[in-house]
């Protein structure tokens, strides 16, 4: 399939060649999400001050984008090849928390989605090269999907970025999808 060079600033989401699908899928669904939510959600976000839900709207378009951007072999193999990129990509996902504190929403169940997240991806990265990291990944995703709607007063808007941050982090990243290809 043709790909596209990527200019170097978007590297870290589409890698270096993408796909003309990859980054219409991608960019389809990063941006339907959150317009999803806001019409879906519009009573809660209508109630904050414009800045706080275009700011939360904007991360959940990115943990949209990227629970899809992953999966492409270009974003996958960019961030195999750099395995000290994957680890700060890991470290620097706090999304779903900052989204949590914009909307007023449970602080406690945000900083529980992210800290099982965070220690999933950790694990899955570990991982890498084996060929239990995809089981793992998969085990751990839905495993945490599981636990999301029987949290306590969880809304609507947070289980879906929440779900949507565990696919991204533990499942859609951590694991190298096209390892055995390059093998």
């Amino acid at each position: 399939m043709r790909t596209i060079a990527i200019h170097r600033q978007l590297h870290d989401v589409f890698g270096e060649r993408q796909t003309v699908p990859g980054i219409a899928v991608t960019l389809l669904f990063g941006l339907g999400v959150p317009a999803l939510l806001a019409v879906t959600e519009a009573d809660m976000l209508g109630a904050l001050p414009l800045w706080r839900s275009a700011i939360a709207l904007l991360l959940v378009l990115d943990i949209a984008a990227g629970s899809l951007a992953n999966f492409t072999r270009s974003t996958n193999d960019f961030y195999a090849a750099r395995p000290r990129n994957r680890w700060a990509f890991i470290a620097i996902h706090v999304h779903v928390v900052a989204v949590a504190w914009l909307v007023g929403s449970d602080l406690a169940a945000a900083i529980a989605i992210w800290a099982y997240t965070i220690a999933s991806a950790i694990t899955v990265n570990l991982l890498k090269g084996s060929p239990l990291q995809t089981l793992a990944g998969g085990t751990l995703l839905a495993t945490g999907l599981c636990w999301l709607p029987l949290w306590p007063g969880l809304s609507p808007f947070m289980a879906a970025t929440g779900a949507l941050f565990m696919l991204k982090v533990i499942f859609s990243f951590a694991v190298d999808h096209y390892g055995r290809d390059r093998a």
